[in-house]
């Protein structure tokens, strides 16, 4: 096992009812900025019971974070911000929301200059940031607990990522039952992040940590197993409590501590939403699948484990049992609903070059967790997913 920090200090606040114990952990006096999406929070109930919970503070909203959240909008909740006086930010949505919102703390404290620079140094620049909880709506992308985001710049394309130790949500708020009016699209889109953050940070090479990879392939388990209830019972609430559990932990930073860490398939997905505008959960499961077989020899002995773990495949040669793992991975995606070609998003070989392109303008020439997934690697992969 590797040397490793762990730290995590977000408080979780799981179940029913939960939202009404924002009183509880929003100081008294605060004059809260609430951030949310499209709407969807005025039709469900969601945003009546935030409002309700949070009583006589100070409320200013800020509506209209995309799902892949823009720095353009996001620094219009900046300006916002520094107008009103806010001193506490509540996100209330999925994880473009929470992404977008630890963004918003950071660049509305930054001394930096213009706070692009936040996503250019990756994070490193980032010296403090307002406080700021969250009330999660779309179990997927594990922000609620976490100090990572991903944010996007129409103006010129890029989809880039940033972490700070200054970004952990102080809280979070799960409650299930707030996922029972999700779109089919969002459920499938929601388990496929969750799997394949977890393969990110297993499917590499053993370092002998049977802790985190027992944990790991049980959220692969969950996850395999759970999904598709989710798809056929949308409101049942012990599945969704599962699937909204497993995202949280895919992505919390406990599953990798102590081992390495391969995040070649999401550098890849972020230029195919950037540039085409495809979910980013898509663009993962047109990735993965072709990322493993491509690299299936310097993954060789997790493949395996995987394979026998996860597939309960123990017989016939290795090779065999490497390309049925992967082929019931690609499975599970198009039984979530996500489909895992290029082509079933009308792209084809023509759109590779410039996606290759991208990569190398902004510096993913040398990833995975060996570096060894160079420009060529990458669009291997690319065309293999055609």
């Amino acid at each position: 096992m590797l040397n490793f920090d762990f730290y995590n200090p977000t408080h979780i606040l799981f179940g029913k009812g939960r939202i009404a114990d924002l009183n509880k952990v929003i100081p008294e006096n605060a004059k809260v900025l609430l951030l949310y999406g499209g709407g969807s929070i005025k039709q469900n109930g969601v945003f009546d019971e935030v409002i309700a919970a949070l009583g006589t503070r100070s409320v200013t909203e800020f509506t209209g974070i995309e799902p892949n959240p823009s720095y353009e909008t996001l620094m219009q909740a900046v300006e916002v911000i520094k107008n009103g006086q806010i001193d506490f930010l509540l996100a209330v949505g999925g994880g473009s929301v929470i992404d977008g919102t630890k963004f918003i703390a950071a660049a509305a404290l930054f001394e930096g200059g213009d706070p692009w620079a936040i996503l250019e140094k990756r994070g490193s620049n980032i010296t403090k940031a307002l406080p700021f909880g969250s009330v999660l709506t779309l179990p997927a992308t594990g922000s609620e607990m976490n100090a990572g985001a991903v944010v996007t710049r129409k103006s010129i394309k890029a989809k880039m990522a940033f972490s700070s130790p200054h970004c952990y949500p102080k809280f979070s708020v799960l409650d299930p039952t707030k996922t029972y009016t999700l779109p089919v699209r969002q459920i499938g889109n929601g388990a496929v992040d969750a799997f394949v953050h977890v393969m990110e940070q297993y499917m590499t090479y053993p370092v002998n940590s049977p802790v985190q990879d027992r944990f790991a392939e049980g959220l692969l388990k969950t996850l395999i197993e759970e999904g598709p209830k989710a798809l056929k019972n949308p409101e049942d609430y012990d599945v969704r409590a599962n699937l909204m559990w497993c995202a949280t932990m895919a992505l919390n930073g406990l599953i990798s501590v102590g081992v390495p860490q391969d995040w070649a398939t999401h550098m890849i997905g972020h230029e195919l939403t950037a540039l085409h505008g495809i979910d980013h959960a898509q663009t993962l499961a047109i990735v993965l699948p072709s990322m493993l077989r491509v690299r299936k020899e310097s993954k060789r002995a997790k493949l395996l484990q995987y394979a026998e773990r996860i597939w309960d495949l123990r017989d016939g040669d290795e090779d065999t049992r490497i390309e049925t793992a992967i082929s019931r991975t690609q499975d599970f995606f198009e039984q979530m609903s996500v489909k895992t070609r290029l082509s079933d998003y009308a792209l084809k070989a023509s759109n590779i070059d410039p996606i290759v392109a991208a990569l190398e303008t902004h510096r993913m020439v040398a990833l995975g967790e060996k570096r060894d997934v160079t420009l060529d690697i990458s669009r291997q992969v690319l065309e293999l997913s055609l």
